[in-house]
């Protein structure tokens, strides 16, 4: 039934496209994530991007391939590690017209420059009276990638999203990468953009045209009657699996990819639980006070009457990430926990 989602695959796996009259080509998640900021400095001057080893090494992960080649070392600059320092620069000079992409090397390292994303680039333009846009995208790794430990496996979407001034986007696929990375280079406010290590080598039809996703908007990628899955990043995988299994015993499932997390697109989420009744959202996220919990405070006040069964979260263990390869699948989401809270929701 692969046929039903959008993007629904395992890493290397070449994945169906969306619909578009433009010709396709199979790319990987970090071809479209270079693809879009090439295109993007293209047409404007004013952007540049900046980071850890973005030049010479062509990205950590080969997202910034072959830019410094094409751009040249004033709009690709390699820096020092110094998180606090080229976070602040890049702040700054979008207040005086640039538009700069950040990059870090995983946004658990983005803890070291979180007072000039928290306290700077989201509060700039309230706190100048509107004189100030700060038209700036920090992008790069979140959550976990494997056996990297408590420090390099942390998912902090809720804490951005929770600051107002920020935008948070956390794309699960290729298509959706450039095309949201594009409108996020675009925007005139900071923006938070959050890919993973363990989706760069994911593949997905990409159209060659020239095409954008607005932000804030989500994706029903699989339509169901039964009960509403949400999720968003590498993790809506665990859910794709699940819906699949579920199908064969008869339980249709209705899978939402929220690609923006704040704004967050209630209005989808709120629809598809007046149709189903019953809600299950998975995140890769500690349990306590995440994106999960704000959508299920919205859907009991908004649609309360429509819910036939309490919501049910998935989220990680409630401990910092386990090195052991055994501990640390048991401390992450899995389809076999989607399945067990689909049937829960069902009274099954």
């Amino acid at each position: 039934m692969l046929e039903n989602f959008y993007f629904c695959a395992h890493p290397g796996q070449n994945l169906p496209g969306p619909k578009n009259k433009d010709p396709m080509r199979t790319i990987q998640f970090r071809e479209a994530i270079a693809e879009a900021m090439s295109e993007e400095m293209r047409t404007d001057e004013s952007i540049y991007l900046m980071g850890e080893e973005v030049a010479e090494y062509n990205g950590a992960y080969k997202a910034s391939k072959g830019m410094l080649d094409e751009f040249g070392p004033d709009r690709v600059l390699d820096t020092p590690i110094s998180e606090l320092g080229f976070a602040g620069i890049g702040v700054g000079s979008a207040m005086i017209g640039n538009r700069p992409i950040i990059e870090f090397m995983t946004f658990n390292f983005s803890l070291v420059g979180i007072d000039q994303i928290i306290n700077n680039a989201a509060k700039m333009r309230q706190m100048s009276g509107g004189q100030f846009n700060i038209p700036i995208v920090f992008r790069g790794p979140t959550a976990s990638a494997g056996q990297l430990a408590a420090t390099h496996s942390q998912a902090f979407e809720s804490w951005f999203a929770n600051c107002p001034g920020l935008k948070v986007v956390v794309p699960s696929n290729p298509y959706d990468a450039k095309g949201l990375l594009k409108s996020a280079i675009r925007d005139d406010d900071p923006v938070i953009f959050m890919e993973s290590e363990q989706m760069y080598g994911d593949k997905g039809e990409v159209p060659e045209g020239e095409y954008t996703i607005p932000l804030g908007v989500a994706e029903i990628r699989r339509e169901g009657t039964d009960v509403t899955i949400v999720s968003f990043g590498k993790i809506i995988k665990e859910v794709y699996t699940a819906a699949e299994q579920l199908a064969e015993e008869g339980i249709s499932c209705e899978v939402i990819d929220l690609r923006t997390v704040r704004p967050l697109d209630y209005a989808t989420v709120l629809a598809s639980v007046k149709k189903t009744n019953r809600l299950v959202v998975v995140e890769e996220a500690w349990p306590f006070g995440n994106v999960a919990t704000e959508i299920t405070y919205h859907v009991q006040n908004e649609a309360f009457d429509y819910l036939d069964a309490p919501v049910v979260k998935i989220n990680t263990a409630d401990t910092p990430a386990p090195y052991s390869p055994v501990l640390l699948e048991e401390w992450l989401p899995n389809s076999g926990d989607v399945i067990k809270a689909v049937k829960k929701v069902l009274y099954k």
